[in-house]
């Protein structure tokens, strides 16, 4: 069954909200991911009134007080993120008080001196893209599309673009608080995968700066990042773990932290009834600093799901977490694995390939992982995965070496991670690829190669392979003559309509879609004409270039150069981790809007990944 997908989107008119969302994916054929309704114009932004009362959470910003809440609500534990909620931290305010004069010893006030606070008009760690991304457009409008993106993406290219934005410091749109716009940019990072780009916009924030939503994303940050000292900056507030206040257990483990002994065993109390575990790892994370007074035990026997509080104290502390409880939970937290401290190198190569593939690791993170766990390891057995990649950047020569990467590609294409995995395979082998000398005695390696490189964003080295491409016949040569037609930095093969037909019909009706794609992103960059794309376009059953609400919002974001808007809508776009599901013709309008606002690196890399992975 494929994946239901859904964005609740605000489209924020002068004095109210109109919310829809988002139809199934369909069985068939790819459709629309995007809610009927969808792109209608957002408001005018007016920087001389405040905006008018609308069911979305007011703006907060910088020493903005918390809203009186309704009376006796339910209690609520600290969650991972999740789709449709905003930061992922479920906030109850009947928090009872509990040792106060021994938490308020633990963490006495400080005054921070006025030179020493920092401005919230800029807060980012990177200007990759500037400071002018999102321009003049409704900070609700934007905010609502951060909070409601379902992740993961198809697209790691597409994920990347998106943390380049997100983590550019930007000033807070129109209507958005400056630190919830710190908020909306963290959390979402959270649910890609981005943990640590996640920690260094709250880290760019100070504590007495927070809003209540950038607070909630803090505390979800400290524990995505396996980093309980993350939590002790923090004020205290109504945060709960299974049914117990979760304040007492962090100021516990806190004042361990600062070799406080006696706090820490007067705070951290007992585990309430029904409490599977979650007070276990604080009292376990009390005793491994020194205070405690018995041997903790962890068991996940009667745990039914992995939380954010869970994955982040068993993570900090080295505990195992079950693979049962991983599979089950959003694969954000298998990114947030990858880099876990606590855990060994051999632990963390599994799910970091799941992380290069989603986006959150680099090739180079991915490759250095390997080498640290041969030298860990001591063992150089080529046949083992770091052995094989070593084998393929120190062969004896170019076959040695290409016999190595077709053992990593074998191995991922008969193993158990599907798709995901056979293309972080691709991204490990990426740079050896690009040591490989081109010679037309390698057209069954083209395909492989020319994926791999452009992977890891090498084109220039991948244009190498243009000559060969073109020679390689079957299936394979349509492969590399296709990821090289749109993944150049210059036309290097021949782009006609002959030789996309020849393609599409070798391709045949499996093939459909992944020729429609093709025929898109050739179009949206501009190598193939409008009229050309759309008469091969149809014989594929796809309408290219047809007026929809999704085409209007990218329109809308191309005209005024919104560099952050395009790529939040490109995301928008792809919110399935399933390329089959994304739609061709929304395909075409994302690379030409990519295109259109100067990003043309970014849509060649989106697009031949695309051609890769279809």
């Amino acid at each position: 069954m494929q994946r239901r997908t859904k964005l609740l989107i605000g489209v924020l008119g002068a004095g109210a909200a109109t919310l829809a969302w988002i139809p199934a994916i369909g069985q068939e054929a790819p459709q629309s991911l995007l809610p009927p309704g969808f792109g209608s114009a957002p408001p005018a932004p007016t920087r001389a009134a405040p905006p008018p009362a609308a069911p979305a959470p007011a703006p907060s910003g910088a020493g903005s007080a918390q809203p009186a809440a309704p009376a006796a609500p339910p209690p609520a534990q600290l969650v991972p993120p999740v789709v449709g909620a905003d930061e992922g931290v479920a906030i109850t305010d009947d928090a009872r008080p509990f040792a106060e004069a021994v938490l308020r010893a633990a963490t006495p006030p400080e005054e921070m001196p006025p030179a020493a606070r920092r401005s919230l008009d800029l807060v980012g760690r990177s200007s990759f893209y500037g400071q002018d991304l999102f321009g003049e457009v409704d900070g609700r409008y934007v905010g609502t599309l951060m909070r409601r993106l379902d992740a993961p993406i198809a697209s790691r290219w597409a994920e990347i673009v998106l943390r380049r934005v997100l983590l550019s410091p930007t000033p807070a749109p129109v209507g958005e608080g400056k630190a919830d716009w710190v908020a909306d940019r963290a959390a979402l990072l959270l649910r890609l995968g981005e943990a640590d780009a996640a920690r260094m916009l709250v880290q760019g924030v100070d504590v007495d700066n927070f809003s209540p939503r950038l607070r909630r994303v803090a505390i979800e940050t400290a524990l995505a990042t396996a980093d309980p000292a993350g939590l002790c900056p923090i004020p205290d507030g109504s945060e709960q773990v299974s049914g117990q206040p979760a304040w007492p257990m962090i100021r516990a483990m806190c004042a361990t932290m600062f070799g406080d002994e006696g706090t820490a065993n007067a705070a951290i109390g007992r585990a309430p009834p029904g409490d599977p575990i979650d007070h276990a790892l604080a009292e376990k994370s009390v005793a491994a600093g020194g205070g405690g007074r018995r041997r903790v035990q962890i068991d996940w026997t009667a745990v039914d799901a992995l939380t954010g509080w869970r994955f982040g104290l068993a993570s900090a502390l080295g505990v195992a977490i079950p693979q049962t409880l991983l599979d089950a939970a959003p694969v954000w937290f298998k990114a947030w694995l990858a880099r876990a401290p606590m855990l060994s190198t051999a632990d963390r190569i599994a799910p970091a390939r799941i992380a290069a593939a989603l986006g959150p690791f680099s090739s180079a993170d991915l490759i250095d992982l390997y080498g640290r766990a041969m030298d860990e390891s001591g063992e150089d057995n080529v046949n083992t995965d770091p052995g094989r990649l070593r084998a393929a950047y120190r062969g004896d020569d170019d076959d040695a070496r290409l016999s190595a990467m077709h053992a990593l590609w074998d191995a991922a294409q008969n193993g158990r991670g599907g798709e995901r995995d056979r293309y972080a395979a691709s991204i490990l082998t990426s740079r050896a690829a690009a040591r490989i000398t081109p010679s037309l005695d390698q057209t069954d390696d083209v395909a492989p190669l020319v994926a791999s490189m452009l992977s890891a964003g090498l084109d220039r080295q991948a244009e190498r392979w243009a000559a060969v491409a073109e020679q390689a016949g079957g299936t394979d040569g349509d492969r590399a003559w296709a990821m090289l037609a749109v993944g150049a930095t210059r036309p290097v093969v021949r782009v006609t309509t002959a030789r996309i037909k020849q393609l599409a019909d070798r391709a045949g009706e499996a093939g459909r879609h992944r020729t429609a794609m093709l025929v898109g992103a050739l179009a949206g960059l501009g190598r193939l004409s409008n009229a050309d794309a759309a008469k091969i376009a149809a014989d594929a059953g796809v309408t290219l270039g047809a007026p929809t609400p999704y085409a209007r919002a990218l329109q809308r974001a191309v005209a005024a150069h919104e560099q952050g808007t395009v790529a939040l809508l490109v995301a928008v776009g792809m919110q399935t981790p399933r390329w089959q599901a994304v739609p061709a013709a929304d395909f075409h309008r994302m690379i030409s809007a990519l295109e259109a606002v100067g990003m043309d690196g970014e849509a060649r890399m989106i697009a031949a990944e695309a051609m890769a992975r279809l």
